[in-house]
This record gives C-alpha cells, structure tokens and sequence, in this order.
C-alpha cells in the first residue's frame, strides 16, 4: 500500500476512534509505546491509554487538515505528522492541535519450546 494512503487511514481510524471510545486505542500502543504529552513520558499501553480516558475533556471531534508522512528506518516504519482542529463539547471555538506519531510494524514470532 501506498505510504500516504496508509497513513491517512491510520490516522483516521486513530482519531475516530479517540473521538468515540479512547480505550480501543490500546490495541495501536505496545509496551515499548512511548507518549509524550506536555512533557510528561508515559510508557506502555495500558498506562498510555489511562493517560488519554483521564484527560478533562470526554466528548471531542477531531478534524484533520494535514497528514504528512515520511518512510523511517528499514523495518517499515513511518513518521507521520497531523495538524487539524479539535471541537470540545460545549465550547464555542475549536482549539489548533498537532500530533506527530511513529508507526512501526510490529514482527510477531511464535516458537514451540519442547522439554
């Protein structure tokens, strides 16, 4: 697949599904996922998806004005920046917000260990 037709689906499914459920987000992260946010290094998905179901903010819609991406490393991976708008319930203005996210794939092996 193409890497920016890959990365804008990513990015929609990520955000569409932050808007509706931020608990499914846990399947995206893995335990060497990083979140950095204002500041503060959260690793591990179950304790990137606390940090994201506890912000103050429950009902948000995400519109995305730019996805940019660029292929990284040898393993697959890509850099994907994202720019758009973020709508707060009953708040009158949209807020500007950015995100830049490293996709990578994950290899998963399985082995029989006999005794």
């Amino acid at each position: 697949m193409d890497p920016d037709a890959l990365a804008k689906a990513f990015v929609e499914h990520y955000y569409t599904t932050f808007d509706s459920n931020r608990a499914g987000l846990a399947n995206l992260y893995q335990e060497a996922s990083m979140l950095t946010f204002e500041g503060q290094k959260i690793q591990g998905s179950p304790n990137i998806v606390a940090k994201l179901t506890s912000l103050p903010f429950q009902q948000c819609q995400h519109s995305i004005t730019t996805v940019d991406c660029q292929p990284s490393g040898p393993a697959g991976g890509m850099l994907v920046f994202v720019s758009g708008n973020l709508q707060l319930a009953g708040e009158q203005h949209a807020l500007k917000f950015s995100q830049v996210l490293f996709i990578n794939t994950v290899v998963q092996t399985l082995s029989k260990i006999e005794w």
